[in-house]
């Protein structure tokens, strides 16, 4: 069995990766690191108010893996009507540490000072370049450590009281579709989840890792009033499905309901996979909550 779910699990992540890259309508800067761009994707069906996703990329926070390998889901749902922001941040970089396995997660602050800006910029810079978008049918979506960030910047009005990304009131979302987030830094610290990502993402691990998770970790903050629905496949053996069933029980014991569409016999990259019935299952969701 184990080898061949480790056989699945290639032959989804090949054909995710197999499409070709989509080139964006307009990239807009809104900073002046390389890394702080979003591309914008205008529905092909040339909608003028069309509902606006916001898509964060995965790729456990590293280097390796920017918003390219996302561009085909973008235009999969630009083919479905949406008009779409794909937003790309700091990551970790690219040489690993002493003792780090592979390249180093994420850059504290800096992953979070970028998707915080992104987000915050993100009205005016739809306005301007993506005339087509109707920024008052938002909805957020991501994939693994991606889906991190959008539940993430959906809960920055809840962050603690000294936080530099905190807002003061929620953001103006019509909701958040999570695919397979690593939506429990701690558990997911626990279970090795991407060869220890969550605590290379927040600096370090033991008493570090734990002073900073308040100001990061989905899971610790809640409840945030924001309607919040989580795709998992439960074959996911990269982000295991235990992660996001942590994250909806913390937001019962919170008082909010999370929804969460499991999906049988389904890994981790078939949700942004174009050719997999899973993506049209996003879109089905993301369309639930934006139209």
């Amino acid at each position: 069995m184990p080898d061949e779910a480790a056989a699945r699990d290639e032959a989804e992540e090949a054909s995710a990766f197999s499409h070709p890259i989509v080139a964006p309508d307009v990239t807009a800067a809104y900073g002046d690191h390389p890394d702080q761009v979003i591309d914008f994707y205008a529905p092909r069906d040339g909608a003028t108010a069309a509902p606006l996703v916001v898509a964060v990329h995965g790729g456990a926070w590293r280097a390796a893996y920017d918003r390219a390998h996302l561009s085909p889901f973008a235009d999969f749902l630009a083919r479905r009507g949406f008009a779409v922001a794909s937003v790309e941040y700091r990551r970790g970089r690219p040489l690993p540490r002493q003792g780090a396995k592979g390249p180093v997660a994420g850059r504290w602050p800096e992953t979070f000072d970028d998707v915080a800006a992104a987000l915050d910029a993100l009205p005016a810079l739809a306005a301007t370049h993506l005339p087509t978008a109707d920024a008052r049918r938002t909805v957020i979506t991501g994939h693994s450590a991606g889906g991190h960030l959008a539940l993430w910047a959906a809960a920055r009005h809840v962050l603690p009281a000294d936080a530099p990304w905190r807002t003061p009131a929620p953001p103006a979302l019509r909701g958040v579709v999570a695919l397979a987030p690593i939506a429990d830094l701690a558990l997911a610290q626990d279970m090795g989840v991407c060869d220890g990502a969550s605590a290379q993402l927040l600096g370090g691990e033991g008493a570090l890792f734990e002073a900073r998770r308040p100001y990061a970790d989905p899971a610790a903050l809640l409840p945030t009033g924001i309607a919040t629905t989580l795709v998992q496949g439960r074959a996911d053996t990269t982000v295991p499905y235990a992660v996001a069933e942590a994250y909806a029980d913390a937001a019962a014991r919170a008082g909010e309901v999370v929804g969460v569409t499991f999906l049988a016999e389904v890994g981790h990259f078939p949700l942004i996979d174009p050719a997999a019935d899973a993506c049209a299952v996003v879109a089905e969701e993301i369309a639930q909550l934006a139209w």
